[in-house]
């Protein structure tokens, strides 16, 4: 049995260490350091591009940017937030009167749906606020890890990673923290980031895919971290 046990060992460790190999960065201490150290220089207190008022409407703004932009959320929550700004009172509008006033943005009805019970479950089980905790968070309906870690960092202040599509991106491309899954490189990320630049890195590589490192076509020749990363696939300015 010893023997067997060993040969299924042996057989395993390639895959493994493959798996290791995958989650690990590509670039050295040094280079992670100073593109961070870029990133705090050029946007030393970054902030979330979606429009909130306090942590329950925040929570809510972040459900409903779940594929769709935070441009297009922030058009339906200024009437969304005059109507109903806490759970008590989202509860009382109703799923309809939500639904009509989020009508311009994907999924509207599920999200609304979603909101309602997340409300209520805000009421009845954490006395009307939001917990900071991410096992209750994500107990919530529509919500889930990444939602969880946006709540915790924008309005706990915790040193959090939420992993949308930018960051995912981001990460593969320069070689800061490949992964085949968002919790690879969520897990990666948590491991290679200087502690100093936890709380602000979520924002700072959300905005430098949203804004520079574009999905289709990167704008690598005004890229303040171009020497820094590991894409060889430099795209120069156009003519």
């Amino acid at each position: 049995m010893a023997q067997v046990a060993a040969r299924a060992k042996k057989r395993e460790a390639p895959k493994t260490r493959a798996k290791r190999r995958a989650s690990r960065t590509r670039l050295t201490r040094a280079q992670i350091e100073e593109m961070f150290a870029r990133f705090e220089a050029l946007d030393p207190d970054p902030r979330t591009e979606l429009e909130y008022r306090d942590p329950f409407t925040l929570l809510v703004a972040v459900v409903l940017s779940a594929q769709a932009t935070d441009v297009s959320v922030n058009r339906v929550t200024p009437a969304l937030f005059e109507a109903a700004d806490t759970p008590e009172k989202m509860v009382a509008l109703g799923e309809e009167a939500v639904s009509e006033r989020i009508k311009t943005i994907g999924l509207f009805r599920n999200k609304a749906k979603n909101v309602i019970a997340l409300s209520r479950k805000l009421v009845a089980e954490h006395d009307g606020k939001v917990p900071a905790r991410r096992e209750a968070l994500e107990a919530l309906p529509g919500v889930g890890r990444k939602t969880a870690n946006v709540v915790l960092n924008v309005a706990f202040g915790q040193p959090t990673i939420a992993i949308d599509t930018h960051i995912f991106r981001v990460s593969n491309r320069t070689g800061l923290a490949p992964g085949k899954t968002p919790l690879e490189v969520e897990h990666t990320l948590e491991r290679v980031i200087p502690e100093q630049y936890k709380l602000h890195a979520h924002h700072w590589l959300i905005l430098h895919g949203r804004y520079v490192c574009k999905a289709r076509k990167p704008e690598c020749w005004r890229c303040h971290i171009r020497d820094l990363c590991a894409f060889k696939q430099k795209v120069e300015a156009p003519a």
